[in-house]
């Protein structure tokens, strides 16, 4: 039989609960055997942060990152091994722009989804810079701001068109509030964009390779109950176009690990944040979905080095806006058009096929793991490394509820 082995590179920030875990379990899939006979064994090594020559060639055939998005030296690795290497990359590192938020909105608003009205407004500060002090006194203008709130509508967001942990966001009602915030803003460049009032749900969907999670989610919750664990909260209709939108954003701007917000009012859907393409899949932070991000990583790695997916970093927005300027479909219709189109970018089918055929015991091996005493070494690690000592107890009891009743959930899943 032939063999072919595979490194898998995990370009990490500060986080060691998952990394651990997509290890474990890559150890404990083992070798896949792919159609044509071929057995593909994998390892995985944390990747270091070191001069690199632009000529040298990588060892890894697939890097899954969650550092370069605000770490510039390895951002430009990932660029060079884009270009020159054709390793497999999870996120283009030529669309962090878009994971700005500004030129995500933009090119979904071009698509025709009904992101909220959004307006860009000038740095209340110009950046400290000499040439950014003398262009903003030369060429910028002065404008109303509280006419530019009033056009948008009360109340509306302002946040940093660059995001981040809801860093700088605020919701605005008056004038009064709008001109504090905007004072407050600083050097940070700012939107401003409408509520939706009133909404229903707020869904976040994590998106992984071909796969979606759409979680019901609660951003003024503190970080261990802002997801809740709740089954068929939305209707088919609107199930299926939030994890339709997100898949979009994803195969549009070729992410394929990346969260979505979606604020759900009737049967309409607004997304309202869904440029996240490091986003985060903490234990403490996902609780019961945190081995569905898991195993769905896994699988996504091993399939895209077992199948060879030919690396597509770079953008081609033509035919999206091709299908976005036909004035005979509706907005449905479009939907359903960009959704064809997403999941030809993700391989859908071939993924599926894949996972039945050649993955099909990583549900038992995810189940094992998630109840081994390993993992809950790990997770009462995780515990404590976040919370504070006296909330311990606490919350390696709550966490290891969640994560039980996820084993049990699964269990019966099996069995059916």
């Amino acid at each position: 039989m032939d063999e072919a082995r595979h490194m898998l590179g995990l370009l990490l920030g500060t986080e060691n609960d998952w990394p651990s875990v997509f290890e474990a379990l890559i150890r404990r899939v083992g070798p896949v055997t792919d159609g044509g006979g071929t057995s593909h064994r994998y390892d995985v090594e944390r990747i270091t942060i070191e001069p690199f020559d632009l000529r040298d060639a990588p060892s890894y055939d697939l890097v899954i990152d969650r550092l370069a998005y605000w770490y510039y030296h390895p951002r430009e690795w990932l660029k060079k091994v884009a270009l020159m290497d054709g390793t497999y990359l999870l996120n283009s590192p030529f669309t962090f722009q878009a994971m700005e938020k500004h030129a995500a909105y933009c090119a979904m608003i071009r698509l025709g989804l009904k992101v909220p009205n959004t307006v860009l407004v000038p740095y209340k500060n110009p950046v400290d810079h000499a040439k950014y002090a003398f262009t903003a006194e030369q060429y910028n203008r002065p404008f109303d701001l509280e006419g530019v709130a009033a056009r948008v509508g009360y109340p509306l967001f302002m946040k940093p068109y660059d995001g981040g942990a809801w860093r700088g966001v605020s919701r605005i009602r008056d004038a009064d509030e709008l001109n504090r915030a905007y004072d407050e803003s600083g050097e940070m460049l700012m939107h401003l964009q409408a509520s939706i009032e009133g909404y229903d749900v707020f869904a976040r969907s994590l998106s992984i390779g071909a796969e979606t999670m759409v979680m019901n989610f609660d951003p003024d919750q503190p970080m261990h109950a802002r997801y809740s664990v709740s089954h068929d909260f939305l209707s088919p209709e609107t199930g299926a176009e939030v994890t339709a939108i997100g898949r979009i954003v994803n195969a549009f701007f070729r992410w394929e690990f990346n969260s979505c917000e979606t604020l759900v009012k009737g049967t309409d859907v607004y997304p309202i944040d869904y440029a996240n393409a490091c986003p985060d899949v903490a234990i403490t932070s996902l609780h019961y979905y945190f081995p569905w991000a898991m195993k769905a990583l896994v699988k996504w790695a091993v399939f895209s080095t077992a199948t060879g997916r030919p690396a597509t970093p770079h953008v081609d927005p033509a035919p999206w806006f091709a299908l976005a300027d036909r004035d005979d479909l509706s907005y449905e219709e479009k939907l359903v058009a960009y959704r064809t189109m997403a999941d030809a970018y993700f391989d859908t089918e071939r993924y599926q096929d894949f996972c039945a055929s050649r993955l099909a015991d990583v549900d038992a091996v995810v189940l094992e793991y998630i109840e081994s005493d390993e993992f809950d070494r790990l997770l009462v690690e995780a515990v404590t490394s976040t919370f504070p000592q006296h909330e311990h107890e606490q919350f390696v009891a709550h966490y290891r509820g969640l994560l039980g009743l996820w084993a049990k959930d699964e269990r019966n899943r099996i069995s059916r």
